[in-house]
């Protein structure tokens, strides 16, 4: 079968997603949960086949990599998807106009939605799930590394939908090379919006390249701003998890912004990161400051290029700033708009923080590692949108609907 035979039963299947009741669909949801939970073993027998072909250094494995924790955890967000209300059908608006036409605004599927991503088997079920909840085909474009893990997934959903009498065809897995991404970028008429999913390279080449809409999601280069005001205990708490609870993944810590006020309380702030052999790449004042507290097969004078970088492994940049206004600066100039923090117990800095830092997610004294779907309770997502158009942040349910006008009237015709 070509991709363009695909999207072509990706379109038809479409027009019959709209037909299926929603519990119906949240039947399938969780039957499906469970049945991943059951086949386990299948599920990492074909991980292990792509972890197999990936050494343990790249910053790529860990979201490649596949546990019976994870998922149970993937099973569990899909529980909840499908225990949430339906996001379609929602009345938006509705007035009658002087000209007797009775409106009503609603909430419809985007129809087919097509997803180019990388090494992250979790995304498959995720996106399914989202996807099928809120109407809508999918059409997956997985990367090379994780092709064994997306084809186990994509026969286990198949198979749980044939069980309920649902058509295959409204989840559809592209081949892995490079022209099955270029035949999605170009498969304008049959898929409605394009979300890539991975890292600046692969969004920036699907936004240059697509003739469907775009929604730009997941590259993240984040900050913490720890202010004069911030509480030391807080600070190494938030810092140390923000850096290392998962360092391959968007959310995590790439750049403390610290004020000079500060400096001192550094080595304090920094020590748990040695014990995850994290390399802190430090400007002039900040290397000064760690040169004789922090392991030195550890500690690197940062240069222009460590800043406004999305490490995605055990490294972080140190900035030192004068005040509020150049940590504004330096965020602004090198944020990816995904999420930033800051640390400080003044409350005027947090209020100026939380107004003039553009970002899709803005904390105070707060781990990064929140920026998910599931922990903004939306059950899962299918993206965290850096962008202000249609969604921004993490994308559930209702990000992935738009919208259509109903007007009735008793044969009014135009004068």
């Amino acid at each position: 079968m070509t991709n363009l035979d695909q999207f072509v039963k990706a379109r038809d299947a479409a027009r019959l997603m709209v037909r299926l009741d929603d519990s119906l669909i949240r039947k399938v949801l969780l039957d499906l949960a469970e049945s991943m939970v059951a086949k386990t073993a299948l599920l990492l027998s074909a991980n292990k086949k792509d972890l197999e072909r990936m050494p343990e250094s790249d910053p790529k494995y860990d979201r490649l990599k596949l546990t019976a924790d994870r998922i149970e955890g993937i099973a569990s967000d899909m529980r909840d998807v499908a225990g949430m209300p339906s996001p379609l059908g929602e009345l938006l608006a509705e007035r009658t106009m002087p000209s007797e036409l009775k409106l009503r605004k609603v909430t419809v599927p985007i129809g087919v939605v097509g997803v180019i991503y990388e090494a992250r088997p979790n995304v498959t079920f995720d996106v399914f799930s989202l996807c099928f909840k809120s109407g809508n085909v999918c059409v997956l474009k997985g990367g090379q590394d994780a092709w064994h893990s997306n084809l186990a997934a994509v026969g286990i959903i198949r198979e749980c939908l044939a069980s309920h009498s649902v058509s295959s065809d409204v989840v559809q897995l592209l081949p892995p090379d490079r022209e099955a991404a270029r035949d999605l970028m170009q498969a304008d008429g049959f898929v409605d919006v394009l979300i890539p999913r991975g890292s600046q390279g692969l969004i920036n080449s699907v936004r240059e390249g697509s003739k469907i809409p775009v929604i730009e999601t997941g590259a993240g280069i984040v900050h913490t701003y720890v202010d004069v005001s911030a509480n030391l205990e807080k600070t190494k708490k938030v810092v140390f998890n923000a850096k290392t609870r998962r360092p391959s993944v968007c959310n995590a810590l790439d750049c403390m912004v610290l004020h000079c006020g500060r400096l001192s309380d550094l080595p304090e702030m920094v020590a748990a990161m040695a014990l995850k052999n994290v390399v802190i790449e430090a400007d002039d004042r900040a290397f000064q400051m760690l040169e004789k507290h922090y392991p030195e097969s550890l500690l690197e004078k940062a240069g222009e290029e460590s800043f406004g970088t999305e490490f995605l492994s055990y490294r972080m940049a140190i900035k030192v700033v004068d005040n509020l206004d150049e940590a504004l600066k330096h965020i602004s100039k090198y944020s990816s708009k995904h999420s930033e923090a800051v640390m400080a117990e003044d409350a005027d800095v947090i209020a100026r923080f939380f107004n003039e830092v553009d970002a899709a997610a803005v904390y105070a004294n707060t781990s990064t590692a929140f920026t998910d779907g599931a922990q903004f309770g939306l059950g899962a997502e299918i993206g965290i949108s850096t962008q202000k158009l249609h969604a921004r942040g993490p994308m559930g349910l209702k990000e992935l609907t738009s919208y259509k006008w109903l007007i009735e009237s008793d044969g009014v015709a135009r004068s």
